[in-house]
């Protein structure tokens, strides 16, 4: 069951007309957007804070790596808009949680499109379209907007949902939204909010362990490999370019690598 799984998922790339020649980066124009020593390109915002006020140290860098400590919510938010590019983040969890999720999954993650007003979503993060980090949903889509159709994507999904969420299947019916999710072909449909919970298909590593998360965005198609497998893909995705945020939600969250590669022209 799961090779034919894994042959959808290869079908339905290249029906979006994604090739290995089009996924090519450019080398020399490679990003590194983590340095190893500091926090330069990105700033932070903490909830009820604001723009690079962060006395608790949520986000610093410890022995080469990104620290987000989960104590405060918040982010990092890049100095610069991108688009179209090859976007790869290696990350593993710690062992801490803070309230309110003290005994609830891990949970943090990739802000894409970034725009608008600092805080707008809750006060916490810009409206943007997520990459989500959390324990057993590692890949899902969510759609961090106002509401409006500015702030929306589009997948091929399975007919029946997982609660309120659609779940991403390759030979699926499109439906496109404009708030809540669009979960990865492989999410346990009994998943729980709860630490340390893990699916039968997860292909998250165990905590603390390295997990390679890629995001590749061309034009207006966003699509997901989670350590080298492709587990999630979007189209029409509104808007198609802004910046990037990586969250802070409760749940201590290391970086070893951030590095974002623009996609060779067609």
């Amino acid at each position: 069951m799961k090779k034919v799984i894994l042959l959808s998922l290869l079908l339905i790339v290249t029906s979006a007309g994604f090739s290995q020649s089009q996924l090519k980066s450019d080398i020399k124009n490679k990003v590194a957007l983590f340095n190893g020593k500091n926090l330069d390109g990105w700033y932070t915002f903490v909830q009820n804070r604001g723009r690079n006020i962060d006395p608790k140290n949520v986000f610093s860098v410890q022995n080469g790596l990104i620290r987000i400590s989960g104590e405060e919510w918040g982010g990092i938010t890049s100095n610069e808009e991108f688009e179209n590019y090859r976007l790869l983040v290696e990350f593993k969890w710690g062992g801490k949680t803070f309230a309110p999720r003290l005994e609830n999954a891990r949970d943090s993650g990739i802000l894409l499109h970034s725009v608008g007003e600092d805080g707008a979503s809750d006060g916490i993060w810009m409206h943007s379209i997520e990459c989500q980090l959390i324990e057993g949903g590692t890949g899902d889509f969510i759609v961090v907007g106002d509401g409006s159709k500015d702030f929306s994507i589009t997948s091929l999904v399975a007919p029946e949902k997982q609660g309120n969420s659609y779940i991403f299947q390759p030979d699926g019916e499109l439906a496109t939204i404009n708030g809540g999710r669009i979960n990865w072909y492989g999410r346990d449909p009994n998943w729980k909010d709860v630490i340390d919970f893990r699916g039968p298909q997860d292909v998250e590593k165990p905590v603390g362990e390295w997990n390679k998360v890629e995001c590749i965005v061309e034009g207006d198609e966003i699509t997901i490999y989670l350590n080298g497998i492709l587990v999630n893909h979007a189209s029409n995705v509104k808007p198609s370019k802004g910046r990037i945020q990586i969250q802070s939600e409760g749940a201590e969250i290391f970086f070893r690598k951030v590095e974002l590669r623009p996609l060779a022209k067609k």
